[in-house]
C-alpha cells in the first residue's frame, strides 16, 4: 500500500527542516512547499521530496499544492513581514483552509503559540491564536499545538537566549523578563507533529505543549549560562521600548528586526499551559527537561551538524548569525575540478604556507606561541574539506572548503565564547575580510596553473 502523500508549508523555515526528515525517515511521501524552494535545493534531503513553488497568500497555487494530500501540516508565519503581517496571517490561514477543503485534504496540522487568549497578549501571540481559530473555520478537522519558547538550535526564541547570554556578564532586558514559561524541546514539538499522524484522537482538538517545569524567562538565560560555564546577573529596567530592544537583538543575534519586534512584545505576557491534556492524548511523547534540551542543542555547536540555510547555491558573500555561529562564507565560479583545487587546498597551514597573507598567518600564529594555526583535519575527501582552528582564542573555530557544481566554496565558523568571543570576532572583522577574500582567490588561481 502506498504511503500517504503528506503536505509541509513553511518548508524553507526552522520546524519544517526538522520534521521533513523525520517523515521521510518514517517512510512517509513528502512534498514540501515554499515560497523560493530553490534556496531548499542544498539540504541533504531536497532530492528525496516533491517540490512544489506555492504562497498562501496566491490562493491559485495552493490548488496544485494539494492535489492528492491526505495531511496538511501548516507552518507558516509572516512575521518577517513587518507591519500588518497580522491582517496577512489570517487571510493565508483564510485561503489555505479554503483549498484543503476543495481538495479533499483529511487533516491539517497547526503549530501555534501558547498564551492565554483571555489575557492582554501581544499581538504576535493573538496573531497565532486567531490563525488557528481561522483554520478550524474550514470542514478539514485541524490539530492545533500551542508551543511557547522552543529549546533547540536554530530556534528563533532559543537563540535570542543563546546570543544574548553569551554577551553579556550583565544582561539587561524588561521586567517582563520576571514572567513565567514552560518551554519545550524542539524534538518534542516534532514528536507531537509526528504523532498526530496517526493518532487520530487528537483531531479536532487545540493541545498546549510544553515542560511540566515552570520558570522565569530570566531562569531560562541564567541555565543557558551555567550549561556554557557563564557567570550571568541580570539587570531588569522598569521600561525599555520594544522597538529599542528589538533594535539590539537585530545587531547582537540572528533574530532580524521585524520578528525580534513581535517576539519581544511576546514576552509581555505569561506562557503557561492552562489546560493539561496533550500528555493524557499523545502519550507516545516523552518530555525532556530544560538542562537536556540544553544539552542536545550544545551536542549540535559544529559546523557538520548545523542547518546551512544559507547555502542556495550562489556565488558571492554572505555574512550570518547562526545556530551561535559567526558564519563568513564566500563562494566563486571555478573551471577546473574539484581534485586539482583540493590539492591546493590540502597545502593550507602547511610548512608555514597559508596561501595567502602568510605575514597576518605567522603573526597570529606567534601570539598563539604555536607555527600551525588548523592543524587539526576533521573531515576530508574528494571535494570537501574541514579544519579545526588549534588557535587560542574566545571560543572554537573552523574552515571549510567544497567544490559543488561549479562552486568553490569557503565557509569560515567561530563559535564566541563569552563577550570576548565577540570582541575577538568584530575587533578582527576587517582582516577576515582581506585574508578570507584573498584566500578563496588564491586557491582557485593556483588550482588553474599548477
Amino acid at each position: 500500500m502506498p504511503s500517504p502523500l503528506i503536505l509541509v508549508t513553511g518548508a524553507t523555515g526552522y520546524i519544517a527542516s526538522l520534521l521533513i526528515p523525520q517523515l521521510l525517515e518514517r517512510g512517509y511521501h513528502v512534498r514540501a512547499m515554499a515560497r523560493t524552494p530553490e534556496r531548499l535545493k542544498k539540504r541533504t534531503w531536497y532530492k528525496q521530496v516533491e517540490m512544489i513553488r506555492a504562497d498562501v497568500m496566491e490562493p491559485e497555487t495552493l490548488i496544485t499544492a494539494m492535489q492528492g494530500v491526505q495531511t496538511a501540516y501548516y507552518l507558516v508565519h509572516n512575521m518577517a513581514s513587518g507591519r500588518g503581517y497580522t491582517t496577512i496571517e489570517l487571510e493565508g490561514a483564510r485561503n489555505f483552509a479554503q483549498a484543503a477543503e476543495k481538495a479533499g485534504v483529511e487533516h491539517i496540522i497547526y503549530l501555534g503559540g501558547l498564551a492565554d487568549p483571555e489575557q492582554h497578549i501581544a499581538p504576535h501571540m493573538r496573531s497565532r491564536i486567531e490563525t488557528g481559530v481561522t483554520l478550524r473555520k474550514g470542514s478539514v478537522p485541524v490539530t492545533e499545538f500551542r508551543a511557547g519558547v522552543i529549546a533547540g538550535s536554530g530556534s528563533i526564541s532559543f537563540e535570542m537566549i543563546r546570543f544574548m547570554t553569551e554577551l553579556f556578564p550583565i544582561i539587561p532586558g524588561p521586567v517582563w523578563l520576571k514572567n513565567k514559561s514552560q518551554p519545550i524541546a524542539v524534538q518534542n514539538v516534532i514528536d507531537y507533529l509526528l504523532t498526530a499522524l496517526t493518532n487520530s484522537s487528537g483531531r479536532g482538538g487545540v493541545f498546549e505543549i510544553g515542560m511540566q517545569q515552570v520558570f522565569l524567562y530570566t531562569d531560562l538565560m541564567k541555565m543557558y549560562a551555567n550549561a556554557r560555564g557563564h557567570k550571568r546577573r541580570m539587570i531588569l529596567l522598569p521600561y525599555v521600548p520594544v522597538w529599542f530592544m528589538a533594535f539590539g537583538i537585530d545587531m547582537m543575534t540572528p533574530v532580524p528586526y521585524p520578528i525580534a519586534y513581535a517576539l519581544v512584545g511576546g514576552l509581555s505576557s505569561d506562557s503557561l499551559i492552562l489546560h493539561d491534556i496533550a500528555q493524557k492524548t499523545f502519550p507516545e511523547v516523552k518530555l525532556m527537561d530544560y538542562e537536556s534540551a540544553i544539552a542536545e542543542a550544545m551536542k549540535r555547536l559544529h559546523p557538520l551538524k548545523i542547518e546551512r540555510v544559507w547555502d542556495d547555491g550562489s556565488s558571492g558573500v554572505k555574512i550570518l548569525k547562526h545556530e551561535g555561529f559567526f558564519i563568513d562564507h564566500r563562494a566563486v565560479e571555478v573551471s577546473v575540478s574539484a581534485e586539482k583545487i583540493m590539492d591546493v587546498v590540502k597545502r593550507f597551514d602547511k610548512n608555514g604556507d597559508w596561501l595567502f597573507a602568510n605575514w597576518l598567518w605567522r603573526l597570529r600564529g606567534w601570539l598563539n606561541g604555536k607555527q600551525n594555526n588548523f592543524s587539526n583535519v576533521e573531515l576530508q575527501n574528494e571535494n570537501h574539506i574541514l579544519f579545526r582552528s588549534t588557535l587560542k582564542a574566545p571560543g572554537e573555530g573552523w574552515m571549510e572548503w567544497r567544490v559543488e557544481d561549479g562552486l568553490l566554496i569557503q565557509t569560515a565558523y567561530f563559535a564566541p565564547r563569552g563577550l570576548g568571543g565577540f570582541l575577538y570576532w568584530y575587533l578582527l572583522t576587517p582582516f577576515h575580510a582581506y585574508v578570507f577574500q584573498g584566500l578563496i582567490k588564491t586557491i582557485a588561481k593556483k588550482a588553474v596553473v599548477q
